[in-house]
């Protein structure tokens, strides 16, 4: 048995036992070590063995968030098309940058890009880039906004740096991912140019407060961020109302859409995020409720040349242009797999109406999970699912908040993996829901977890 196979019985095995193991990692930092060396060997290993190492020293420290019970944070499980195409891509170990040192990753991201914007509704002559998550995603799509808002005030960033530039303001969302944040700062922008934009109803951005923002420095080179599907209880942005006041202020329109994106994939459930359309960019991940395997992340813009301007560099011993596009165009990396490669994959083995039907599906689970828990003793609901987020708060006898505890006790049965969170400064516990195989059985297995949880505790 040579290493591949060795390799592809491991992942068997692994994806067989989703349904059975303990979605929480159980073990200790000391039995992931115990099977590798204590130091670099002298000499090399043998393929077989190595990789007999690896697995075993992974093995206690697997989480099932492949599974359909793991409902912590926004991970959705690899797609059976899109996880054969990964492996297909390791093997064919390709340098997916530009259209010369790999034709087949260029053109198949081609392909890729254009089922993406047919799949989220996006207008087609839109720019793309596949990166490494949402993270990155914003990276690059808020760059080419720093490009276009900064271009418009005569200012090339690219060249002259932002010493000397006028200030760019950010209006956010007061609910934006911390990725956001963290991407103002790789930008040079820093986290305190955002100003939090708060309004009437949880998590989304009124339009008085935006006009009233706007008016405070009218000539200020301004970027908008604005959410599609809020991290704690799902909420969207009225897109087709504050797109509008932003644009005719001058400001670039970028959406989060981590997650909250694919929901204008669904007939059902693109009315929570009506005229996102209208934006000037997005950001979201394939990871997430694509499934695609990690690392995939999408980050898009309505324009191109402010994209590439951001992204583009050039250098002697290239060979560019031509008729296929180069994604180093669009990406903020030089080296990269071909990950668009599992994307449209997933995207081909669902087809319209499975993507909206999985993610209708996930949202349906989630609204079952809630209302299970939420109907238990000592369960209070907090936000039931719009989409597929939702919290649910747990009472002792003595009013005394045991959200965590009741997530730790769920998370240690392993029949269930579970995360915390704050709202209105209580503790409480989140549902997210997200995998394209969590079924109905599932949902009563979490359900019946935080039953004995509850009985256990209080």
């Amino acid at each position: 048995m040579d290493a591949l196979d060795i390799a592809f019985a491991e992942a068997r095995r692994y994806l067989a036992s989703l349904d059975t193991r303990p979605v929480a990692s159980r073990g200790t930092p000391g039995e992931m070590r115990a099977p590798l060396p204590t130091h670099l060997p002298e000499h090399g290993l043998p393929t077989t063995e190595v990789v007999r190492a690896i697995a075993a020293a992974a093995e206690p420290g697997l989480t099932g968030n492949a599974g359909g019970r793991f409902f912590a944070w926004v991970k959705g499980g690899a797609l059976p098309a899109a996880l054969a195409t990964d492996i297909m891509c390791s093997a064919w170990d390709q340098n997916a940058v530009l259209a010369s040192t790999s034709p087949a990753g260029a053109v198949l991201e081609e392909v890729a890009g254009r089922f993406l914007l047919e799949a989220l509704r996006l207008p087609s002559d839109c720019s793309y880039a596949f990166v490494t998550g949402c993270q990155m995603a914003h990276v690059t799509a808020l760059a080419a906004a720093r490009h276009a808002v900064l271009a418009r005030h005569g200012w090339d960033v690219e060249a002259k740096g932002l010493q000397g530039a006028p200030v760019v303001r950010v209006l956010a969302n007061a609910h934006h991912h911390s990725s956001v944040t963290r991407a103002l700062r790789l930008l040079g922008l820093g986290s305190d140019c955002v100003v939090p934009l708060g309004g009437d109803r949880p998590g989304r951005v009124s339009p008085d407060v935006l006009r009233t923002a706007l008016a405070l420095a009218p000539d200020a080179p301004t970027i908008v961020i604005l959410n599609a599907g809020d991290l704690n209880i799902g909420a969207c942005d009225d897109f087709a109302t504050l797109c509008p006041i932003a644009q005719a202020a001058g400001a670039w329109v970028h959406v989060d859409g981590a997650f909250g994106l694919w929901a204008n994939a669904s007939p059902r459930l693109a009315l929570l995020v009506v005229g996102v359309e209208r934006a000037d960019s997005w950001a979201t991940d394939g990871h997430k409720w694509l499934n695609t395997p990690y690392d995939c992340g999408m980050a898009i813009t309505r324009d191109p040349r402010a994209h590439s301007a951001a992204m583009r560099m050039t250098a002697a011993y290239l060979t560019t242009g031509g008729d296929v596009r180069d994604p180093m165009d669009f990406t903020p990396e030089w080296s990269r797999r071909a990950r668009a490669l599992p994307a449209l994959a997933a995207l081909m083995e669902l087809g319209r109406d499975g993507l909206a039907a999985m993610i209708e599906r996930c949202c349906d689970h989630a609204a079952a999970i809630y209302d299970g828990m939420a109907a238990l003793p000592g369960a209070t609901g907090v936000a039931r699912p719009t989409m597929n987020q939702g919290l649910i708060q747990f009472n002792a006898h003595d009013g005394s908040n045991i959200s965590d505890a009741v997530i730790a006790a769920i998370n240690a049965s392993g029949e269930a993996f579970m995360s915390g969170g704050t709202w209105d400064g209580q503790r409480v516990m989140r549902i997210s829901v997200c995998g394209w195989n969590t079924n109905s059985g599932d949902v009563a297995r979490t359900v019946a977890a935080a039953a004995a949880a509850l009985r256990g505790l209080r």
